[in-house]
């Protein structure tokens, strides 16, 4: 596994929700609804994650479908602890218990690992 090309493309996935999170929270009716925002995210996730795949195993050994996700989610997680929470969260009201708490996160992270792994189905014939 090549790592730090995972990790890139966890860097890439990061930023294209960053971006959409801070797209949504300006538009009047989504600002307003953080299941919207939830939902919309979830569903944009998937190109994100598809495109970190794509990104990835352009250039890198076409196994270790799970563990790539697993790394790639790892990796935005990370950059949620020492940038989203801290600089965007907490300046808010909220804290760190409140982002990692919420479910949403969750379900977004598990969509994350499950897009990069089926891509990695789709796209080669190895188990």
């Amino acid at each position: 596994m090549n790592y730090p090309r995972s990790i890139l493309a966890g860097i890439i996935a990061w930023l294209c929700v960053v971006i959409t999170f801070y797209v949504l929270e300006h538009i009047p009716f989504f600002k307003k609804s953080t299941t919207a925002q939830a939902f919309i995210a979830a569903f944009t996730i998937i190109f994100y994650a598809w495109f970190a795949a794509w990104f990835y195993y352009k250039k890198a050994a076409k196994k270790s479908g799970l563990l790539v996700g697993i790394v790639i989610t790892g990796t935005a997680l990370v950059l949620d602890v020492l940038v989203t929470v801290p600089l965007i969260e907490i300046p808010k009201g909220s804290s760190y218990q409140a982002f990692f708490s919420n479910p949403i996160l969750w379900i977004l992270a598990v969509i994350n690992v499950l897009t990069v792994y089926v891509y990695l189905k789709r796209n080669t014939k190895i188990n």
